[in-house]
């Protein structure tokens, strides 16, 4: 079976290399043309567009930032679409509204093509080291293709039900990785203001149950003020989007992610989008230097409930 993947960001990259170091055979293509230069080197194909990547295999793994992107490489809307789709598995892997998700499957489905949801938890780390954990949805003899060509990708993989649940499920981690980040970042923020050793407090967390592989991943960057991506403010504040507008449409309060959404809000705004979502601390720092005002106006503000 001959797989496609397009996408070649933070983390369709090392995604699609480990697909082409496992001997997958694999034909790839990105917008920006010098991300396909180490899937080449691995043994991948290069196609000249998008549509070369669907004329030459079975099944397509998108990994875009948007739903934009993905109508454009998929030419829906246009007489390209039904040509792309049809006969072939449409993988979408990116992040998006579960509303969205829902309306591509349908137009996939009416144009003779299978969809599968395959939203992955993990960030550019577990990507290259293939320990993303999969979330799958679709028919099932549409996911039981996909599942197995993600092992070299993903440490285990979870089949949701139909088409949005998948989506819907990433949405219901991310809520927590956001959450839980945050925290993390204000704890250090904290330590540091109080006159602490940070270093101390990293080990203390390290040796508690509170420790966790996002900790030991995200708390030596706080340490180290490296803000290298690997998974972007900006991209953060999209997810945080998604999640808020999910949780409104069903009624559903989320006072917690309604604190961090302001947060990121304001690293994006500060500067600082294209940095890892850790740099939700330069938020919290310009929320101290702002004094005790803010400080006193962010304790009393009232979470915001469902509209």
């Amino acid at each position: 079976m001959n797989i496609g993947f397009i996408g070649l960001g933070v983390m369709g990259q090392p995604m699609a290399l480990r697909l082409a170091r496992s001997g997958t055979p694999l034909v790839v293509w990105n917008r920006t043309a010098s991300r396909t230069a180490p899937l080449r080197a691995a043994g991948a194909e290069v196609a000249a567009d998008p549509g070369e990547v669907f004329a030459r295999t079975d099944v397509v793994f998108l990994m875009l930032a948007d739903d934009h992107a993905t109508d454009a490489v998929l030419g829906r809307g246009g007489p390209d679409f039904a040509a792309r789709v049809a006969g072939r598995v449409v993988v979408h892997m990116g992040t998006t509204s579960p509303a969205y998700s829902r309306a591509l499957e349908a137009d996939v489905r009416a144009a003779g093509g299978s969809y599968v949801e395959a939203p992955v938890s993990g960030s550019r780390v577990p990507a290259e080291n293939g320990r993303l954990v999969a979330m799958l949805a679709g028919e099932e003899r549409a996911v039981e293709t996909v599942r197995p060509l993600l092992a070299p990708l993903c440490q285990e993989t979870f089949v949701c039900g139909p088409v949005p649940d998948a989506l819907l499920m990433k949405l219901s981690v991310n809520l927590f990785l956001i959450t839980l980040v945050t925290g993390l970042t204000e704890a250090f923020h904290f330590a540091e203001r109080q006159g602490l050793d940070r270093r101390l407090l990293l080990d203390v967390l390290d040796a508690g149950p509170m420790a966790s592989p996002v900790s030991r991943m995200k708390a030596p960057k706080l340490l180290a003020g490296d803000f290298d991506v690997q998974a972007a403010a900006l991209d953060v504040l999209k997810n945080n989007r998604l999640i808020a507008e999910a949780a409104r449409a069903s009624g559903t309060a989320s006072p917690l992610l309604d604190v961090c959404h302001a947060l990121f809000e304001e690293t994006v705004s500060l500067g600082h989008g294209g940095e890892d979502m850790v740099a939700v601390l330069r938020a919290i720092e310009a929320r101290t230097a702002a004094g005790p005002a803010r400080a006193a106006a962010d304790r009393a503000q009232t979470p915001v409930g469902p509209a």
